[in-house]
């Protein structure tokens, strides 16, 4: 069984910064790609930021320039600096994994972490 476990949600000013993190665990083989997912109340889950296993990076028009995506092989982990945050991030943000177990590739999902841009 794989496991995403996030953390660093929180509350915070417009203007600041947070850092989520999540780390994978469980009977992995690699991972293709890890990434980050938001949905706010009353709207669909968006993309957020995705870092493939070739080390490239895409970002939502919405987050480029102020969000940074960064990972950790050796630890299976996924990083994302959220800086310059505006009251319209606040959303669940959920951790995704495509992972490679012995049966194929899955798609998995963290729990989701609130974050809250509000003075």
């Amino acid at each position: 069984q794989v496991q995403l476990v996030e953390s660093g949600g929180g509350l915070v000013q417009p203007g600041g910064s947070l850092r989520l993190s999540c780390a994978a665990s469980g009977s992995i083989f690699s991972i293709k790609s890890m990434g980050w997912y938001r949905q706010a109340p009353g709207k669909e889950r968006e993309l957020v930021a995705v870092h493939t296993s070739n080390s490239s990076t895409n970002y939502a028009d919405s987050v480029k320039g102020r969000f940074t995506i960064s990972r950790d092989n050796a630890k299976n982990a996924v990083y994302l600096q959220m800086n310059s945050l505006k009251p319209e991030d606040t959303a669940v943000y959920y951790c995704n994994a495509i992972v490679v177990v012995r049966m194929g590739a899955l798609k998995v999902w963290g729990q989701g972490t609130l974050v809250t841009v509000s003075s």
